[in-house]
């Protein structure tokens, strides 16, 4: 079993995480479930899929959950554009930085298991 704490784009992953919460304390009360519901429930999905992959006994398994969350990633980046068009925040580019940056690292170990 792989130590999916160690590895860097799960760090990042989960600094993610804490960064949608954040972002969406605030937003509309009618957004409860909705939006904002939707948005944490990909975040999660991102480091969770990534340490599920790792615990599975194969390479092929461990990039089938790696691409899902790069999926995840993408969805989170569309919706914070929702989130600033619909004006419940004005400034995305950290947040998409830092998704950009995650999506990079899951490329990047994607290959790197592809290789082997």
């Amino acid at each position: 079993m792989r130590k999916h704490q160690e590895l860097r784009v799960w760090q990042q992953a989960m600094d993610l995480v804490e960064q949608i919460y954040l972002i969406t304390a605030p937003f509309p009360d009618d957004e409860r479930y909705g939006l904002t519901s939707q948005m944490r429930r990909a975040v999660v999905s991102v480091p969770s899929n990534i340490s599920e992959g790792a615990a599975r006994g194969s390479n092929k398994d461990f990039i089938r959950f790696l691409f899902i969350a790069r999926g995840s990633l993408s969805e989170i980046e569309t919706q914070l554009l929702i989130a600033q068009r619909l004006s419940y925040i004005q400034d995305v580019s950290t947040t998409i930085e830092l998704i950009h940056q995650v999506s990079g690292l899951l490329g990047g170990l994607i290959r790197h298991l592809q290789s082997r």
